[in-house]
């Protein structure tokens, strides 16, 4: 998607990290009967490679349940060789309980990664910092000790005790607090939404042009369009009918021009 304004699910809130912490525990008991049984979950992908219904969500909790148990929290750079054997048995593992293809595997390690910093922010944001958002110290929380060591759980406190990731952090926290075209759909991410519309619709189309699915998810629960996300509609439509169509491919490259995004 074109604007990466919203990052709903990479981290969220801390009420939404931590019930996907205790969604992702009860759906790995369910797995493992389900796997004690013989049996695997069948997946499916969109036309953007995006997972879709059924079981999406059950695979995405599932594979932060992994990451948390297999990479230490203290894991800085996500492509350090360091991790090779942590994701090598992520990817194992969600082959026991899925039918999925070796092709996939480049998708599920990436919302691996993205699972993990939602936990580390979780984790920062509920335990070491205070109500103005300022750094404290805290103890090892016990609920996770056993995916977390007390040395793992020290060296985090200290990384997050040096000034300069404050820094990187305040910048990056007031970046995502002032999205420019706040997303509405709370943990439902494009991929089920798309499905979603398309099913209301009765569409056999497979995909939404892109800035008519990046209209949808800006709208809120009592179906108002703010004036800016109808004016980036707007300009799209415009766009989309005035190139040449050797230029139009795709509705993707209309919304990032509409944007100024790569």
């Amino acid at each position: 998607m074109a604007n990466q304004d919203d990052n709903h699910d990479a981290s969220g809130s801390r009420n939404n990290v931590e019930k996907e912490i205790k969604r992702g525990l009860t759906i790995m008991k369910s797995i493992i009967r389900a796997r004690d049984k013989g049996e695997k979950f069948e997946v499916h992908w969109s036309a953007e490679d995006q997972l879709i219904e059924p079981n999406d969500s059950m695979l995405a909790s599932y594979i932060g349940s992994l990451v948390r148990q297999h990479i230490p929290i203290t894991c800085d750079n996500w492509r350090s060789p360091e991790l090779k054997v942590g994701k090598e048995k992520i990817w194992s593992e969600i082959q026991r309980s899925f039918h999925i293809d070796e092709s996939r595997q480049k998708y599920c390690i990436q919302l691996a990664g993205k699972r993990l910093r939602g936990f580390r922010s979780f984790l920062s944001n509920k335990f070491l910092k205070d109500e103005e958002g300022n750094f404290v110290e805290a103890e090892r929380p016990m609920k996770y000790a056993e995916i977390i060591s007390a040395e793992e759980w020290d060296n985090f406190v200290a990384k997050r005790r040096n000034e300069k990731f404050h820094e990187v952090s305040d910048k990056n926290r007031k970046r995502a607090s002032k999205p420019a075209y706040p997303y509405k759909k709370g943990r439902t991410g494009y991929a089920r939404l798309q499905q979603r519309i398309l099913a209301e619709e009765k569409s056999d189309a497979t995909s939404l042009p892109e800035h008519v699915l990046w209209k949808a998810a800006r709208v809120g629960k009592d179906g108002a369009v703010v004036e800016a996300v109808q004016n980036v509609y707007d300009e799209c439509e415009t766009l989309s009918q005035t190139l040449p169509s050797t230029e139009v491919q795709d509705c993707r490259s209309v919304l990032s021009r509409v944007l100024n995004v790569p």
